[in-house]
């Protein structure tokens, strides 16, 4: 496949830059951090982007969404990653979403994904207990007790906990790896909210003798591994998506910024040295550019050995990210290192979405792995 856009999706990627740069550019993640903001994003600006089909871009047209792939979503991610747009996007539609498509049995998929779609229903993923990212050995624990299950355990970074309504909990179920999806306002779940580096709203989740029903584990009672994994695959590919649109937009903020900026009566963008640093990052971009776009066709399209793309492209465009961002602060000098600019905002948030299922040396190592190495 051609590693361009096409028409329709330079058509979305511009339908997606000029909504974000209006209803959510930088400045509004400035305001919701400085007012403390508990649910993290503006209500009035997810309802717009569910009502332009963003929520449903890439479930499939029979359970209610637009159908459009995770190349869709994608083009969605990497906008908000140009802009740091707060929303459920990440935590909802990208990750849980995914999870119930993998997962979950025909019935599952039709009570859950509409919801998704139309904007009603916000999930969130629980899956990490500790600082280090890990899909497997969960100390959370689900109990058949009859015809229900009973959930004990904590979770650590579930996102966008403050506002979902659901979270899809992992956990170790008869010797193998279960979905449970668990209401937070059930009774034994207890939710802290955390405010990021990146100024996200996380959190902590913990369940004591949580009573779920049978029908709750999603599926039809079998391992979930091989879902999980494929779910956290996607999920990366999507991050990398966004790293790139916020790589993109450091880049380019500080080339502009070389042409301005003066120093011994010359513009430094003349200065050879700073010309160098600036070609070698725009190299290592068109690289990234097109290793998120053959990533996110990859799931489209099916295609093999989804999990070595996954972890190359996750490794790579975190590689690029911490580049880019580092570049910036530094071509920018004293200014990049100032809260009044907006530079900052762009290196938390890519340090927070680098650890986020993995950092690069988790899936440089994990990629080494399955290449046998």
């Amino acid at each position: 496949m051609a590693l361009i856009l096409n028409e329709e999706q330079l058509m979305l990627k511009e339908a997606a830059s000029s909504f974000l740069n209006d209803k959510a550019p930088v400045s509004q993640l400035r305001e919701l951090r400085d007012s403390d903001d508990e649910r993290g994003y503006k209500e009035g600006v997810w309802k717009d982007m569910t009502e332009m089909g963003w929520a449903g871009i890439a479930i499939p047209e029979e359970y209610g969404g637009v159908g459009y792939g995770y190349s869709g979503l994608g083009i969605v991610l990497e906008e908000v990653g140009r802009n740091l747009s707060a929303s459920p996007l990440n935590a909802t539609v990208l990750v849980a979403a995914t999870v119930v498509l993998r997962a979950g049995n025909s019935q599952q998929k039709q009570a859950i994904l509409p919801g998704i779609a139309a904007g009603t229903l916000n999930m969130s993923l629980a899956i990490e207990e500790n600082g280090h990212h890990k899909v497997n050995n969960f100390t959370t624990t689900a109990k058949a007790a009859g015809s229900k299950y009973v959930l004990n355990g904590a979770k650590h970074f579930v996102a966008d906990v403050a506002s979902a309504d659901q979270i899809i909990v992992a956990a170790q179920a008869d010797n193998d790896i279960g979905f449970f999806v668990v209401d937070v306002t059930a009774s034994g779940v207890s939710t802290e909210t955390v405010t990021m580096i990146d100024s996200r709203n996380s959190g902590r989740v913990t369940l004591n003798n949580v009573e779920v029903s049978a029908d709750s584990r999603l599926g039809d009672g079998g391992c979930s591994s091989v879902a999980l994994q494929e779910s956290v695959d996607i999920a990366n590919i999507g991050i990398s998506a966004e790293l790139l649109g916020l790589s993109l937009t450091a880049f380019e903020m500080t080339v502009a910024y070389l042409k301005e900026r003066e120093q011994f009566g010359v513009v430094i963008g003349t200065f050879q040295g700073l010309q160098h640093r600036a070609a070698h990052l725009f190299c290592e971009l068109e690289l990234a550019k097109s290793m998120v776009i053959s990533a996110l066709q990859s799931i489209d399209s099916n295609k093999p050995g989804l999990d070595l793309m996954a972890s190359a492209t996750k490794a790579k465009v975190c590689e690029v990210a911490q580049l880019a961002t580092n570049e910036a602060i530094q071509m920018h000098g004293g200014i990049g290192m100032t809260d009044e600019y907006d530079m900052g905002f762009y290196i938390k948030r890519a340090r927070a979405l680098e650890h986020t299922y993995g950092d690069r040396n988790y899936h440089l190592d994990r990629f080494a792995t399955l290449s046998n190495y």
